[in-house]
């Protein structure tokens, strides 16, 4: 049996997006059973299709692997049956409601997404409702088997040393970064031209003598939606995705209050001053088209906020107040303020390497050059929406490049030998849960090398 920790792992992250709109074509019949949950042939091979158009890859025994993870599924959900573990509607719910969005979004509207799978939303949730508790079930029985497992610097340490000494891997400068940052706030002036611009947009849309799109394409500053003629999918309750500003209150009142086709009147966001058009509303969900525009910061604006900033700087170099404390009282970066004010790569960590950074701030780091545990000067920099702000950058911690080591990768390699540790523990269980479990395996997977201990206790017919 392969590591099992691994394997629910990647049971829970496929299942996510598995119900993807297809048509099933393969003749169904009753491929294995756990306890009294069956799999389908179709399961199995229409889950590889869907990897497959997907571009995900896949061993030479697709078949196996996939059969595998649908054991394994089906005997985390009989276990939780056994557990009385129960699932809240509402979040199953919530779950199908967010995958149904992702179609929306990956479709481009939601009767694209009925008319590519020949069924109703109502339907696609329904076919995928079984699927998404199975998942929560699982997933809360493996997080039951581990949530006591806990590693040791001992134990870190046997862990190390177990490597092969002479093939450690090698490791890029890591850097752990803070930033206070201030955005400047643009002109009066300009201010008001923003929210003529935007006035005039909408005259024109509903005076019929240009289309909202084609505006959009032209002179809105949303870089993401521009392209597509400001065409973007928002949902009431959902605060987990799309740009920060139709989080804002502003933006949710001025949409839902619109009827199709109808165009909000102008109104202001952190982001700049927009307009919205309905296209289509169903409940909570939205599909709009809408232009930002952005007031412009001046020079001025930005000597305004440095010159805010270096109070801070003054203090945190005099060290009368800590980072912490400079970032919860200064800086306005919603992606950073309430992490105490650093980076995080892709696994919310933060430890970055160099390629992870953007351009302004790799030349500010070489052309300043701060050493672990200095700060910069406030300097402006253009931030990932493409406005002027400023910043006072904080180098925390900067490791060489080197290969790996206990003293600078500790805390990578307790991730490693807890993950570790945790698939040992989530393999135990299986050992003593297999054999009283049930279990049926069809002859077309008999010849499944992976499956060699499920086909064991399968022949037994052991309960």
């Amino acid at each position: 049996m392969k590591p099992a920790f691994t394997l629910i792992t990647s049971v829970i992250l496929v299942t996510t997006v598995v119900a993807q709109p297809t048509q099933k074509v393969v003749a169904d019949k009753i491929v294995g059973n756990v306890g009294d949950k069956i799999i389908l042939r179709s399961d199995v091979y229409n889950d590889i299709d869907d990897r497959r158009r997907r571009g995900e890859p896949l061993p030479e025994n697709a078949d196996c692997f996939v059969m595998e993870q649908k054991l394994t599924l089906k005997a985390l959900v009989l276990q939780a049956e056994k557990d009385s573990l129960k699932i809240e509607d509402d979040e199953i719910e919530a779950l199908l409601d967010n995958q149904v969005r992702g179609f929306i979004r990956m479709y481009g509207s939601k009767e694209a997404v009925e008319d590519i799978s020949g069924r109703t939303i109502y339907q696609l949730k329904e076919d995928m409702r079984k699927l998404f508790t199975e998942m929560k079930l699982a997933e809360r029985v493996q997080y039951k088997i581990v949530e006591n497992v806990r590693i040791t610097p001992l134990e870190v340490k046997d862990y190390f040393l177990k490597k092969d000494q002479s093939n450690l891997p090698f490791y890029e400068s890591q850097l752990v970064i803070g930033e206070i940052v201030v955005n400047p706030k643009a002109s009066h002036e300009l201010e008001v031209l923003c929210h003529e611009d935007v006035s005039d947009f909408k005259k024109q849309v509903e005076a019929g003598t240009q289309k909202f799109e084609i505006l959009a394409r032209l002179y809105s500053d949303d870089l993401e939606t521009k392209d597509k003629g400001g065409y973007l999918f928002i949902n009431r309750t959902e605060k987990n995705w799309g740009p920060s500003f139709v989080k804002e209150q502003a933006f949710i009142n001025n949409t839902f209050r619109l009827k199709e086709g109808q165009v909000s009147p102008v109104f202001k966001t952190k982001a700049g001053y927009h307009i919205i058009q309905m296209v289509s509303r169903a409940g909570d969900d939205a599909v709009i088209r809408h232009i930002l525009r952005t007031p412009k910061i001046t020079d001025a604006e930005i000597n305004e906020s440095i010159t805010k900033l270096d109070s801070a700087w003054a203090k945190l170099i005099a060290g009368t107040t800590t980072f912490g404390e400079a970032v919860a009282k200064y800086s306005e970066d919603e992606n950073t303020k309430y992490n105490g004010g650093y980076l995080q790569n892709a696994e919310g960590t933060p430890f970055m390497d160099i390629t992870q950074l953007d351009k302004e701030l790799v030349e500010l780091l070489a052309k300043s050059n701060i050493q672990a545990g200095q700060y910069s000067k406030p300097t402006a920099f253009t931030n990932e929406n493409g406005k002027r702000a400023v910043r006072i950058v904080y180098l925390k911690t900067r490791t060489a490049p080197h290969r790996e080591n206990l003293k600078d990768d500790y805390d990578q390699l307790a991730r490693e030998a807890l993950a570790i540790k945790k698939q040992k523990a989530v393999e135990a269980w299986f050992a003593t849960r297999i054999p009283k479990y049930y279990i049926m395996i069809d002859q077309d997977f008999k010849s499944c090398t992976t499956l060699k201990n499920w086909i064991r206790y399968a022949s037994t017919g052991n309960n």
